[in-house]
């Protein structure tokens, strides 16, 4: 299998909810109308990479699962096997908590909860190498890892917090350290949201680089057009990223809708418990293409073609979120039990479907044959 290619165009796809979609009765189709296996529906499509997402402990104190496809270290290995069936590349993405960590929460896994300094540098390192040494004994070692995740904010709070860019670069070198000293061939990625905002990403690696830390390979960039800004902002940024810091550039996580039809009958949710759709319709108005299926088509040509002219080749590719997170009862972004460990209101509803490249039921969308033929 080719790997760490630089010619290669990363056209992967985030599929770490599928073993809860599957367990629930979710089924996907080919553009023949027959039945198919994600993945393979998803690499007749082009996708020639797969990213996964790691949670350290993703359950509750009496053993409830927190949902959002509870993606622990089983059931990323099983996804993980999948994809090298398939000899897709893995990205693997270290969350370094035992939900979802993100710009608005990174909180510390249960069993590091009262860690500081060095004693949480080491967990972070210990965990790291002992995940990789695992994926290496399962056979499955991933072509990326992705140390944190959406770290805009900082990581493993509150000793990582923004603006404290020495602890957040202590932290992520130990996690970039224990890469290096398991495979040194696997190139590493820093990943951020609000990929058209470049003052953030000028002060972030700025200050990282400033503060020592341990260098690495790719920069990770989340675009939601809904949130991002324009794709002249994504593609500014890319360009500017790639003539600072002369680092290849991934959109690690990228979607874009497809419709503002609900899809309340398919979830089966009282209306209370629902998260509902995460492109409301004054988040709609700032988007350049309209949410229908030609718009999401449309807006994938424009956006590979602004990754694809980052200059010296350095526009490496891209991840889109979740494709097929349909909308299934008994899935969501959440379980009660994680809305507690996160001290979330909740509700707990899946609001991604009318994000994914599938329609509510199972057929592809039109974007993937622009994905295809790029």
């Amino acid at each position: 299998m080719e790997k760490h290619s630089k010619k290669k165009f990363i056209k992967g796809m985030d599929v770490s909810s599928l073993l809860e979609l599957e367990r629930l009765g979710a089924k996907f189709y080919d553009k023949d109308g027959d039945e198919r296996n994600l993945l393979s529906v998803l690499q007749e499509y082009g996708a020639n990479a797969i990213r996964l997402r790691l949670w350290n402990h993703p359950y509750s104190s009496e053993g409830e699962p927190y949902g959002g496809g509870t993606n622990d270290m089983e059931t990323t290995l099983e996804l993980a096997k999948r994809a090298r069936e398939r000899r897709m590349d893995i990205l693997l993405n270290f969350h370094y908590s035992d939900f979802w960590a993100d710009p608005g929460k990174q909180i510390k896994p249960k069993a590091w909860a009262d860690f500081t300094g060095k004693r949480l540098e080491s967990a972070v390192y210990d965990y790291t190498r002992a995940v990789l040494l695992e994926f290496r004994r399962e056979g499955v070692v991933p072509d990326m890892i992705q140390v944190g995740n959406e770290l805009s904010n900082g990581f493993l709070w509150p000793d990582g917090k923004r603006p404290d860019y020495e602890t957040i670069s202590l932290l992520v070198s130990a996690g970039i350290a224990a890469v290096r000293d398991t495979d040194s061939d696997i190139p590493v990625m820093i990943h951020l949201d609000n990929g058209g905002n470049n003052a953030l990403y000028r002060e972030w690696f700025d200050n990282y680089f400033e503060k020592d830390g341990v260098d690495f390979e790719m920069i990770g960039l989340s675009y939601y057009p809904f949130w991002h800004g324009s794709l002249a902002d994504l593609e500014y940024n890319m360009r500017d990223m790639a003539k600072r810091y002369g680092k290849e550039l991934v959109v690690a996580e990228v979607s874009m809708g497809y419709t503002m039809e609900d899809y309340a009958k398919y979830e089966k949710l009282e209306p209370s418990n629902r998260k509902g759709m995460a492109t409301k319709p004054e988040l709609v108005r700032k988007i350049e293409y309209p949410m229908t299926k030609q718009g999401q088509a449309d807006f994938m040509k424009d956006f590979m073609n602004r990754i694809s002219r980052v200059p010296n080749g350095l526009g490496r590719g891209f991840f889109y979120w979740e494709p097929g997170w349909i909308p299934m009862p008994g899935s969501g972004w959440a379980t009660e039990a994680s809305l507690k460990y996160m001290k979330d209101p909740g509700p707990c509803g899946n609001e991604w479907a009318n994000q994914a490249l599938f329609d509510y039921d199972g057929r592809p969308l039109p974007a993937l044959d622009v994905i295809r033929e790029f």
